[in-house]
């Protein structure tokens, strides 16, 4: 890699260490590139959010040597059901829509981002920046100035959440390493999530689109459940199978949403009235027993609620300022789209970057060619959430008998195997 600083100027600054960030540091730093990224937390976030990784980005994080860690470490989704009133509705099954990787991983997102941080610290080492705070961005024609500040404070894991046996540390650079006052680089890249500094420096409007949802979300340990119940609930074949297999109850009262995670645990999100930010595990674990008759376990956390609004940015590009991830789109996680989809903006940035550094002509096109692409894609994403969404809304009579035909249809041949392309976002 070539020394950037010599003329006081990185190639690119990204804003954000989160796992869009790291997968882009990492896709840049492989490409020769001098590349630095400014987080602000100084530790690691233990907490659980996005778990499902499709097939698209597998492909992605094998060009930086970091699937075949993740694979080992994550549990291996080839199919999943829907219920509603505790009978099947339908089956999609994910090991024909493609052979290098017929499954959808899932792995805590704290995992997956301390092994991207690994990587990018052996593709550059030192060049995490934690504990720092971007005040400002400018583009000043031939390069991009940043304002930064330092956090000294140290970021606490979530109440009450401990490290599983099967957790990977993150490293984190020390705050006193942090360059202050106002750093440069050619370019600069928001992967600061929905809230993000760069965007708004950059005066790009970021726009509601589609209804809002809450939802509340916990992990338990399934390995208390009794065997006989856990089959039941979800159909015929061994028990590695059902305890591997994601579950949809579609029921009158909104969506029950089960995922399986390493070390015998689950996940489950269920759809609620309204945000409920004092609601507990034993609540969760009540209202998704009422749903579908399931007793989830032992809770290995607090329940964390949580509002959805889905927004686009108005352009993913202004200048020399890009913008990856929920910095550019925040979709509704249902459908697991979310970490995903900005992954896959990175896979599409990183040659664009490359090209636009080492060929300065062609800047504008490739840059041009990004925002254009990474936007369709984005609204067709919004749409796919919105009707995810929509389907696990509440219903009644015809209304819920419509839905559960409709279900049906979509399960069976020939559209299975469309839904289940759609579903491991292998159109994207």
């Amino acid at each position: 890699m070539r020394d950037g600083m010599r003329d006081g100027m990185r190639d690119v600054i990204v804003v954000g260490g989160g796992p869009v960030g790291m997968m882009l540091a990492c896709l840049l730093a492989a490409e020769g590139l001098d590349v630095e990224v400014l987080e602000r937390r100084t530790e690691p976030s233990m907490r659980s959010r996005a778990i499902g990784i499709h097939p698209p980005s597998l492909r992605a994080l094998a060009r930086i040597g970091v699937a075949d860690a993740l694979i080992e470490r994550a549990v291996q989704i080839e199919d999943g059901v829907v219920e509603c009133d505790r009978h099947r509705l339908g089956r999609m099954e994910f090991t024909r829509v493609g052979a290098e990787y017929p499954f959808v991983a899932a792995l805590p997102q704290y995992e997956t981002e301390a092994l991207l941080r690994q990587r990018f610290d052996q593709l550059a080492p030192g060049r995490v920046r934690g504990g720092a705070i971007v005040t400002g961005v400018r583009d000043a024609g031939d390069h991009v100035d940043v304002d930064v500040d330092v956090d000294v404070r140290e970021a606490p894991a979530a109440p009450g959440r401990t490290a599983q046996p099967t957790e990977v540390p993150t490293g984190t650079a020390q705050p006193t390493e942090v360059p202050t006052g106002t750093v440069q680089a050619r370019y600069v890249v928001g992967a600061d999530g929905a809230r993000s500094v760069v965007r708004a420096a950059a005066g790009i409007r970021f726009t509601k689109y589609g209804p809002p949802a809450t939802y509340l979300m916990g992990d338990f340990d399934t390995e208390p459940l009794a065997s006989e119940q856990y089959m039941h609930q979800n159909g015929a074949g061994s028990a590695k199978t059902a305890h591997s297999r994601a579950v949809l109850y579609f029921e009158r009262g909104g969506v029950v949403e089960s995922f399986p995670l390493p070390g015998g645990r689950r996940r489950w999100v269920a759809m609620t009235d309204r945000l409920s930010p004092g609601a507990s595990s034993a609540d969760l674990a009540g209202i998704i027993r009422w749903r579908t008759g399931v007793d989830v376990g032992v809770p290995l956390g607090p329940a964390s609620a949580f509002a959805v609004q889905q927004h686009l940015a108005a352009r993913l590009v202004a200048g020399r300022i890009a913008l990856v991830g929920d910095a550019a789109h925040e979709i509704s996680p249902i459908g697991g789209q979310g970490m995903n989809l900005g992954w896959l903006d990175a896979v599409q940035l990183a040659p664009a970057l490359r090209r636009a550094i080492r060929e300065t002509d062609a800047a504008p096109s490739a840059l041009e060619t990004y925002d254009r692409r990474r936007r369709r894609t984005a609204r067709t994403a919004a749409v796919q959430a919105g009707f995810n969404m929509a389907m696990g809304r509440p219903r009644t009579g015809a209304l819920l008998a419509a839905r559960n035909a409709l279900v049906r249809s979509l399960a069976a041949p020939p559209a299975s195997a469309l839904v289940a392309r759609a579903f491991t976002m292998r159109w994207l």
